[in-house]
């Protein structure tokens, strides 16, 4: 969805019972945006931003650090009451954020349990990592929002009581009705379990669909097929892309651990188990972390 489609179905929603009365008054557009700092121009970012004024800019991944600062500044210029939210994945990003002349209004953060590109090395896991950076930024006045492994309601509670504002998830909405990927991406998702031996991170699909350029630090997490396994055995790069491009072709059963195209997806697959609108998605899975947070105060485990 672009944000000239999303502007026109904000038009058409005005009073919805499902949008707050903030989204519905504002002039921001209620919906967020993401850039990719290593891909994407910041000129031409900040004229879209500047045109439809989004709630939210997400901004990820730059070459150096310095980078949100020059990014977080324009933005600014052009629609001052978008917030930033900056995405990061190390203690040494929050260190560097919080003593930024332009600090986010929010960081996310990931998690090494998390699906897409993440930290390949110096990456930690969300229990771990979080509690850190809280401490870190606990004077910094940024809401903190908690990303990677998190597919339930049980995950939300843990991640408040670690003492995040709030979560983002990805690979839960995989599975949802209004995801636009590929069926056979979808029943992937759905299939595939225990993601700490079905799951790994490697640049190697994204070199197979000739998409090169991410910053040294990160790495996607992919369910791992056919293709991944042909690699480890040795098999030569040209023709792997050969049988990748066969299976691009094939349609839904080019998908799975049986299949060969990347397929893009958290450590947090095995919690994964159906198909449901994001919608329902999101009640059901606060509603559980309620439940949860219920149990926890009156001594249930």
């Amino acid at each position: 969805m672009n944000l000239e489609e999303a502007s026109q179905i904000c038009l058409k929603t005005q009073g919805s019972p499902f949008l707050s009365r903030e989204a519905t008054t504002s002039s921001l557009l209620p919906v967020g945006v993401a850039f990719l700092l290593w891909r994407d121009d910041v000129n031409e970012a900040t004229s879209v931003i500047e045109k439809f004024k989004p709630s939210a800019v997400w901004l990820y991944a730059p070459h150096e650090l310095n980078e949100y600062e020059t990014w977080s500044k324009k933005i600014r210029s052009v629609s001052p009451d978008t917030q930033i939210w900056i995405q990061i994945g190390t203690v040494l990003e929050a260190e560097t954020l919080s003593q930024s002349s332009e600090k986010p209004d929010v960081i996310v953060v990931q998690g090494a349990e998390s699906g897409g590109h993440g930290r390949v090395e110096d990456g930690l896991g969300l229990i771990t990592l979080f509690p850190e950076v809280a401490d870190t930024l606990a004077e910094s006045g940024i809401a903190l929002v908690a990303a990677g492994g998190i597919a339930d309601g049980r995950g939300v509670a843990a991640a408040l009581s670690l003492g995040a504002s709030g979560v983002a998830m990805g690979t839960r909405f995989l599975a949802s009705k209004e995801a636009r990927i590929d069926q056979g991406y979808q029943n992937a998702v759905i299939a595939a379990t225990n993601g700490a031996v079905s799951t790994t991170r490697t640049l190697l699909y994204n070199h197979l669909r000739g998409e090169y350029g991410w910053p040294k630090p990160y790495s996607p997490r992919m369910i791992i097929n056919k293709t991944f396994k042909d690699h480890q055995a040795g098999k030569p790069f040209g023709e792997l892309k050969e049988m990748y491009d066969e299976a691009v072709q094939a349609g839904d059963s080019g998908w799975g651990q049986q299949g060969r195209r990347a397929t893009y997806a958290g450590a947090a697959i095995g919690l994964v188990h159906g198909v449901k609108s994001a919608s329902d998605i999101v009640h059901d899975i606060r509603r559980e972390a309620l439940a949860k947070i219920q149990s926890l105060q009156t001594g249930g485990l």
